[in-house]
Formats: structure tokens, sequence, C-alpha cells
């Protein structure tokens, strides 16, 4: 009996393997593509991402193509080019949402604290691209299937690209175009297998073009996985590092927060890490497909292999640990 147990397993995991070969979720290969689609602002999680995107950008395994605003409230752009400054990227085009959007921002005003104290040289929304014509012009210049997209926001930008017109970056039309250049999309997103999620819920319209008519590959963390994951105290604590806007919001936003003494839950960060890392030491997969009811609450159903969410594998603990380390790497100049 027991010959034949471990042969079902092996047989299951097999299967489960191929699955996942087969719709797409294959090991990543660096280096990375990665454009950054983020709201910057209503959380304060987006600070920890855009941190572990640029900790992985210095060790080699991407390179960041752009920094997108999915909420276009008067700070999006300069709070992120604070933070590209800061880690002494500050060739990275920055793009915010235009049109109908939200506006969303940070209730503890961190992004004011870091304008005004931290080098950057976007002042306004309008010194940045038009995040939809930033996509398109990107995408149409890079190799075919080449390009990771990052969403850890609201999916407006994404909405926006997916309909978009042939024009003079490309003449293809917005579906067309992300799956000849894009490979896979990484969404901090949804809550499983069911549930009522910020991200999603705060554009519908949005949420369900997307979820509905995205051509390739979609891979969620939910908020089940990192809703248990807290991060920031011992960057907090750190008196090594000084002068760093990564410190400076965690610093801010975690007393304000009232969060619990192991820190803030880290939803945005397992996103950067399973794009970047992959997913296979860390978590399982379940794949199928997730839908947007119109009062804003997702169902995963299990249907298809484009889509898959995240299902917890390695300890929580032991993730926060990781990310707790990458929250205090510094820049390149500083090393």
């Amino acid at each position: 009996m027991c010959g034949k147990r471990l042969f079902l397993a092996l047989l299951l995991t097999c299967v489960r393997l191929g699955l996942h070969a087969q719709s797409g979720f294959q090991p990543v290969s660096y280096p990375l593509h990665v454009i950054f689609d983020t709201d910057f602002g209503p959380d304060y999680d987006d600070v920890g991402a855009i941190t572990l995107l640029h900790a992985f950008a210095d060790s080699g395994y991407l390179s960041i193509l752009a920094t997108m605003g999915s909420s276009k409230h008067d700070n999006a752009a300069p709070a992120m080019d604070v933070f590209n400054t800061y880690f002494q990227r500050t060739e990275i085009p920055i793009g915010v949402v235009r049109g109908q959007a939200l506006t969303l921002r940070d209730k503890q005003h961190w992004t004011d604290s870091v304008i005004q104290k931290y080098p950057h040289r976007i002042r306004s929304n309008q010194d940045a691209w038009d995040a939809q014509v930033l996509y398109r012009k990107i995408l149409a210049a890079q190799p075919d299937q080449s390009v990771t997209i990052i969403s850890v926001g609201f999916l407006t930008n994404l909405a926006n690209l997916l309909t978009s017109q042939p024009d003079q970056y490309s003449s293809l039309g917005g579906a067309a175009l992300i799956n000849r250049k894009v490979i896979r999309l990484v969404c901090m997103a949804g809550r499983f297998p069911s549930g009522n999620e910020f991200n999603l819920a705060q554009d519908v319209r949005s949420s369900k073009i997307v979820l509905t008519n995205w051509p390739t590959p979609i891979l969620f963390s939910g908020f089940e996985i990192g809703q248990k994951i807290k991060t920031g105290i011992p960057l907090i604590r750190s008196t090594k590092i000084r002068e760093s806007p990564v410190k400076d919001v965690f610093t801010i936003c975690i007393p304000m927060a009232r969060e619990d003494s192991a820190g803030r839950m880290s939803w945005d960060e397992t996103a950067v890490l399973v794009a970047v890392k992959g997913w296979q030491n860390y978590y399982d997969l379940d794949t199928g497909a997730c839908m947007i009811h119109e009062d804003g609450i997702n169902e995963w159903r299990k249907e298809g292999h484009q889509q898959a969410h995240l299902v917890e594998k390695m300890p929580a603990l032991q993730i926060q640990e990781i990310i707790n380390q990458l929250l205090m790497h510094p820049p390149r100049a500083m090393k």
C-alpha cells in the first residue's frame, strides 16, 4: 500500500507540473524585464514592493522598464520618482493613469513626507507619461514574450491597455500587443477562494475587463497570503539604516496604523517575490479562473489553466524573514 500511495503522489505531482507548464507557469528565466504597476498611496506595502524590486534589480535578476501609477492622486508620480531616485535609477520612466480613474492616496501622508525630504525630478503627474501611452511604447520595443507585468494596485491601467487602439508605436490593438510581448502578469489581487479584496473591488469595471480578457497567464497573490506575513519592524529598529525613504515610511505608518508588534501585513511584497524568484520554493498553485461580481466580490472557479493563485506551502514566518531582509537593502551607492 505504501508503494501504491507513493506512486499516486508522484503521479499527481507530475500532472500538476504538467498543467503548470502547459499553462505558462514555468520557472522564470533571467534577467526579467519588468513593468511595475502600483496604486502607490492608499497603503504602504507598495513601498515594500518597490524596494524588493530594486533589490532584485541590484542583484541582476531583472531590469525595471517602467513604474506605473494606477491611482492619480497628486503625489503619485513624484513619490514613485523619490524611490527610483533613492535606488539610483533616475532613468526609469514613470506613467500615471489618465482619464476616469481613482484618486485614492495615503491617509498617513507618507508621500508628502518623502517628497518634501528626498530628491526627485518629477514634480507633478503632468511631468509623467500617460500610463497607457507608456505601456504601448515600451511593449512595442521589447522582444516577443519577454515582459513580466507586476500589478500591486488597481487594474485600471491594464484595462486601458487591453482596450487601446493601434498608434504610432504599434499597429496592434491592446490585446494583440499584450499577447505578443507579455509572458505573464503577476497580481496582488483577489481573496481566495472568494471574498472582497481592495485592489479588485475599487474599480470593478477594470477588474472585469482584465479578468475576462487578459490573453496571457495570470498569477494571483491573494489577500490571504500577505495577511499572514508581517514586516517592517527590523527595518525601523535598524541603527545602520539612515536617511532612507523606505525606513521613513514604515516608521511613520506602523504606529499610526496601530500595527501589532510583528509589523505590517505584506500583500504587495509577495507578488514581487514570486514574480522574480518563482513560486515553486514558496507556494503551491491552484489553477482555474478568477471572476468578479458587480458588488466587488471575487470568486475562484475550477476552470481553465491560464490563471492560478498562490496556496501556502512555506511557513509565513520564513517568508516574513526573507522580505524583512530585502526591505533593508541599501542603494548601490551606499553599499
